[in-house]
């Protein structure tokens, strides 16, 4: 049994206008970062004298990785905000990067400044090196807010370590997800003794005024985007599930309802963080892609059961209640900069390209959809697609393994044969890394230039 939502004119004509893609701001916004950075190191710079022995060299090492550390923290909040800016415009996925490299350079500077201090005042005392953990707990019990700063550092240290890949892949996402919001607790426990125990703010008022305006105006954004705007959405759009319907082999999905749906914001390629309030599953939040146009009264994701969370999607009973953070993620008509455009989608990466093939612009022949699957049981909403297809058009193809399960060819070769004009074309894409990684590969080979090619990963 498949679903089937209809609308899809009134779908394109939300999103029929002259196209003119909207401008990614991850230039201006990474030379804002570093001007902020070169910022921190003029301060450092200021208000450090003239160094005449190890100690002092050691000291100020300490100082300016503390500083680079402190200022990095907040951009590692930052970018778990949700800001509408970084996750529509530049890209859930590309900020979820910006993130995980921030988050390890933080840690790392954290980690140095940590030890160059007590290795510096350890010097200062008469000691050395051997004397770093007795002058480290020295200063956590003379300081000010130096305990407060040790339980942070400590909470960083264990986040740092679960998120590296071995450690990630061996721990279930949602035990991942609620030790990573920790973050917030760390960087809040590490935040004061900067302002007591540092230098360069106790010589610098403007600088105190400076660090306060960065860490205020940071927790102002948590507060609105990842509290005050998903109460808003809920309380108005009062989502609940209306039905699950099973697609294709261990693929399902699930309508929800709610009310002016129409209005939630949300474009066709783009996903929900989603929380379903049923037994097992009120503390498990995870992202899923709209697989159809937002209507008036209806909101659809289709899920592929890959985990315990997704497997008890088919559970849900109708009227849970349902609780929603989004929309986010910038795989969005706004990124197209052609009149023909190739989807591209391998296995339950259809969710996404469903929807942009029922929305995007196009006469007929302009609009072409690649379905990549193990076999034709698992092309899930192919009934959907194909009237898609029939009424807008538009080419469909798939490409499934053969009957001894030999994997069909997506070369430069291939993509040329069946699409003569593709590096006339933009193309989007979303699938399993390595899948994405070969298509990419192929359509470079075709000539597609890399601006053209957009793609979001959403593996977890």
């Amino acid at each position: 049994m498949t679903t089937t939502l209809a609308g899809g004119r009134a779908a394109r004509r939300q999103t029929m206008r002259r196209i003119r893609p909207r401008r990614s701001p991850a230039v201006p916004l990474l030379l804002a970062v570093w001007a902020g950075a070169a910022g921190v190191l003029w301060l450092w710079w200021r208000n450090t004298p003239a160094i005449s022995d190890d100690a002092g060299r050691i000291l100020n090492a300490g100082r300016i990785t503390g500083l680079l550390a402190g200022y990095l923290m907040a951009l590692v909040v930052l970018q778990m905000a949700r800001v509408p800016a970084l996750e529509r415009r530049v890209g859930s996925d590309r900020v979820a990067r910006w993130h995980a490299m921030s988050g390890r350079y933080t840690l790392c500077l954290t980690l140095a400044h940590v030890l160059l201090t007590m290795w510096g005042y350890a010097l200062q005392a008469g000691g050395g090196l051997g004397t770093v953990v007795a002058q480290t707990v020295e200063s956590i019990q003379g300081l000010p807010d130096m305990g407060k700063a040790a339980v942070g550092t400590a909470l960083l240290a264990v986040i740092g370590s679960a998120s590296a890949g071995p450690v990630r892949r061996r721990i279930p996402y949602d035990a991942w997800y609620h030790l990573h919001l920790l973050t917030y607790a760390a960087v809040f426990l590490a935040f004061w003794h900067q302002l007591t125990t540092g230098y360069d703010f106790a010589v610098e008022p403007l600088a105190t005024t400076a660090w306060y305006a960065l860490y205020g105006s940071v927790t102002a954004l948590v507060v609105w985007y990842r509290v005050l705007t998903p109460l808003r959405l809920n309380l108005r759009h009062r989502l609940r599930v209306d039905s699950v319907v099973e697609e294709a082999p261990g693929v399902v999905s699930v309508l929800i309802g709610g009310r002016r749906l129409h209005r939630i914001g949300a474009e066709a390629g783009q996903f929900f963080r989603w929380r379903f309030l049923a037994p097992g599953m009120r503390f498990s939040s995870h992202p899923y892609s709209l697989s159809a146009p937002p209507r008036p009264d209806t909101l659809r994701i289709t899920v592929k059961a890959m985990g315990d969370h997704s497997e008890r999607l088919r559970e849900l009973r109708p009227g849970t209640r349902v609780w929603a953070e989004g929309p986010y993620g910038a795989l969005t008509a706004r990124r197209r900069s052609r009149g023909k455009v190739l989807l591209v989608a391998g296995g339950v990466g259809i969710t996404p390209m469903r929807a942009l093939f029922e929305t995007l612009p196009g006469s007929g022949g302009d609009i072409t959809l690649l379905y990549r699957a193990n076999s034709t049981r698992d092309l899930a909403l192919w009934s959907e697609l194909a009237a898609i297809a029939d009424e807008r058009g538009a080419r469909l193809m798939y490409a499934v393994n053969s009957p001894d399960g030999e994997r069909p060819d997506i070369s430069a070769e291939t993509l040329t044969s069946k699409i003569p004009d593709i590096d006339r074309h933009d193309v989007f894409m979303c699938g399993p890394p390595g899948f994405a990684r070969s298509v990419y590969e192929a359509l470079r080979g075709a000539g597609v230039p890399a601006r053209r090619i957009h793609h979001e990963s959403f593996a977890m």
